[in-house]
Parts: C-alpha cells; structure tokens; sequence
C-alpha cells in the first residue's frame, strides 16, 4: 500500500507488478503452500508474507504487527485487516507482499480450491517452500531493498 496521492510507476513501485505475475504463475504451488501452512498453525503465526528483503522468502507477518502499523499509518490498513481476519482460508489465499517499506496485499481464489492444490500438488510445506523460495530467487524484484 502506497501511502499518499495516486503517482506514475516508478522502479520504487515496479515490485509490485513483479510479485503480481509471480504470485499468477505459480497460484497453485502458492495455494498449496498457504493451506499447509494453515494445516499446521492455523492463524495462530500470523498471515502468511512474502518479504523481498535482503532476497525473497516467506515470513509471518504477526495479527499484532499488522495493527500496529495500521495505528503508525492513521488506520490506512483498515482494509486489510478486515481481509485478513475474515478470509476463508478454504477457499481463497491471503498473503501480504513487503518490500522497499511498503505492503501489498495479495488475494486470490485458485481454481481448485487450497485444499485440493494441497493435494494434487503432492509436497510437502517445507518442499513448497524450498521450491517456491527457488522460484522467487530467479524473479527480478525491481528496487524491493
């Protein structure tokens, strides 16, 4: 989320568009990643992020923190506290993007559904992982650090 008025792309914002075409190509590893990490904690780490810096990888991104920062930014993340706690997570994927101190939350509903990618993709989470981590080292993420 970019905090202030509406600007041109620029390389500070070109992540984005980066993470939104990996996040296409690779939706059903992603959504078997995000329902195996539900299986074994539920929300109880937090939702699921992609952090770019200082190379990309997935983190935690605690329910506290994310209200935190929503207080630092005057409630500028209402919006996607409400995504975040009301999500279905049997349905639909919901993870946050961090990079170049921005966020951006990404959302998708996979057809099949988590659960049935989980399962036809056939690996485990920390497989999902190495694989998707892999992935994301070859992908160019414009001025995220």
């Amino acid at each position: 989320m970019m905090f202030g008025g509406s600007q041109p792309e620029t390389g500070d914002s070109k992540w984005r568009r980066q993470l939104d075409k990996f996040v296409k190509e690779n939706q059903r590893d992603l959504a078997a990643l995000f329902w195996g990490l539900w299986l074994a904690n539920g929300n109880s780490q937090g939702t699921v992020g992609i952090d770019l810096q200082p190379t990309p990888h997935f983190v935690y991104c605690p329910q506290a923190a994310i209200e935190n920062l929503n207080d630092k930014v005057e409630n500028r993340l209402q919006e996607i506290l409400g995504i975040v706690d009301n999500h279905q997570p049997e349905v639909e994927v919901v993870m946050i993007g961090i990079g170049k101190g921005e966020i951006k939350l990404i959302q998708f509903a996979p057809e099949p559904p988590p659960p049935v990618c989980f399962e036809e993709v056939g690996k485990d989470v920390d497989g999902l992982l190495d694989l998707l981590e892999e992935k994301m080292s070859g992908v160019v993420f414009f001025n995220a650090e």
